[in-house]
């Protein structure tokens, strides 16, 4: 008889392995990995730098791209827009038909700095001088807003990130040791935690965000909010992750590892958080929404990072006016953008709560 022999593979490997069973749930990870990729190479993408405006183009609609010329399929051009008052002195954009101008790839414009490494004019696509290309149409001063939303997602995307990474390392240490040595030091963290877990969460961002002095830079307050949202978003987790650090404290391991003489921030990073991973994993994709609605929130109020840069928030400032969403449909699209990447994240965070957790693998993955 043959020797068959099964090879087994790890839980981590089989729970992603489900995961990619999951049609929505690789469809949101491949639309978060475009707005990611959109944000990361925003230079070259963007036929425009964030600031570059035209106060003539001021609300102007998405630009209409042409394909047939004459009865005839053609390359993809554009006119020149202008713009008339009509009856109620509202503005018309016009296109002049006369100067057709073709869409060029790997277009000269504005110069930037290639992922911050060398400097050059190249954009993936553009027009030549009279005339843009607004995808997505204009702003209140002329700025393209596809443009602005790739730049935009630079601010929106990697806040929730580096936020995420500050607040999760400090819960998972102060939960770690407050679930390892316990008691004195239990109760002085825990109460610790329920001072910050007492204020609401909007309420203690505010806060935290008057103490700004007002005459710092939109980068200065960029990392001002970064660690403003750290600090409220890690009491919680440091709750959850004491709670299972009192359960794994006991395990047969832990005691082996203070037989050989580890010392005691050596068995909780060794040997303690890591068993804690699946659940942290989980939390991070859920928290990630929260942190990037922080930002919004903020910048939506002029509290957040200032214009001209960019974020998805205070690009949403144009529609606090209705007449704006009325007459001007399209200073909506942040708002779209920053709802497909929270029901992502959500998306992605559930599904991998179903296959990382024990209890639910066998029924949903």
């Amino acid at each position: 008889m043959k020797n068959i022999t099964h090879r087994s593979t790890s839980p981590t490997v089989e729970a992603w392995r489900n995961f990619f069973k999951a049609r929505w749930a690789v469809v949101c990870l491949f639309i978060l990995l475009s707005f990611y990729a959109g944000a990361l190479f925003a230079d070259f993408i963007s036929p425009y730098a964030y600031d570059n405006e035209d106060r003539n183009l001021s609300y102007a609609p998405a630009t209409k791209i042409h394909f047939i010329s004459k009865g005839m399929p053609a390359w993809p051009y554009i006119y020149p827009v202008s713009f008339t008052f009509d009856q109620v002195h509202k503005r018309v954009y016009v296109e002049d038909k006369t100067q057709a101008m073709p869409l060029k790839f790997f277009h000269s414009g504005d110069e930037y700095k290639f992922l911050g490494l060398f400097k050059t004019k190249l954009h993936l696509f553009g027009v030549k001088e009279p005339a843009r290309i607004y995808l997505f149409g204009g702003d209140s001063r002329g700025r393209d807003m596809f443009s602005r939303i790739l730049f935009g997602g630079r601010i929106s995307l990697t806040i929730g990130l580096i936020g995420v990474a500050i607040s999760f390392t400090l819960g998972l240490l102060v939960g770690g040791i407050a679930g390892y040595f316990g008691g004195r030091v239990d109760s002085i963290l825990m109460r610790v935690c329920e001072m910050f877990m007492l204020v609401p969460g909007f309420y203690l961002m505010l806060a935290l965000r008057s103490a700004v002095p007002n005459n710092f830079n939109s980068w200065q307050i960029y990392f001002s909010i970064v660690v403003i949202l750290s600090f409220i978003g890690w009491a919680g987790l440091a709750r959850i992750i004491r709670g299972m650090s009192i359960s794994l404290r006991e395990r047969d391991y832990v005691l082996a590892a203070k037989t050989m003489g580890l010392s005691d921030f050596q068995i909780i990073v060794r040997h303690i958080l890591p068993h804690t991973v699946s659940y942290s994993i989980v939390a991070i994709m859920l928290s990630i929404p929260g942190y990037i609605l922080g930002e919004a929130a903020l910048s939506l109020i002029g509290l957040g990072i200032q214009d001209p840069l960019p974020s998805w928030g205070n690009m949403l400032s144009d529609a606090m006016a209705i007449a704006h969403v009325q007459l001007h449909p399209w200073v909506l699209i942040p708002g779209v953008f920053i709802f497909l990447t929270v029901m992502c994240f959500n998306v992605i965070g559930d599904r991998l709560r179903d296959c990382l957790d024990p209890m639910m693998r066998g029924e949903k993955c």
